[in-house]
């Protein structure tokens, strides 16, 4: 059982950067991969950015792609997500997920457990 507490999120304008932090509980962090999502008002919740056991490995969504940089650090049991060049369709909920597997995640079925969020805004 993992539990997933995001922070970092809140305003920002445009071209600015925020950190995302997601702490785990659990002393397994190391074997799960993680992934970070966002949903958007009235839309429909999309795959971010996702991260290997070891962070040696990660895949990016075209739109955040270069932007957008994911990490961990598994002996503080946290997964990071840095944003910069922050656009204001960047605008959403932003959810960290954990899997059961070392390797990558794209979809949300294949995320086992989930944070509450935590809110980004980036205006124009």
């Amino acid at each position: 059982q993992v539990q997933l507490v995001e922070s970092g999120g809140g305003l920002v304008q445009a071209g600015g950067s925020l950190r995302l932090s997601c702490a785990a509980s659990g002393r397994t962090f190391s074997r799960y991969g993680m992934g970070w999502f966002r949903q958007a008002p009235g839309l429909e919740r999309e795959f971010v950015a996702a991260i290997t056991w070891s962070g040696g490995n990660s895949y990016y969504a075209a739109s955040v792609k270069g932007r957008f940089t994911i990490s961990r650090d598994n002996a503080k049991n946290t997964v990071y997500l840095q944003m910069n060049s922050l656009k204001p369709e960047d605008t959403a909920v932003y959810y960290c997920a954990a899997r059961e597997d070392v390797g990558l995640g794209l979809e949300i079925h294949e995320y086992d457990y989930w944070g509450q969020g935590t809110q980004v805004t980036v205006s124009s």
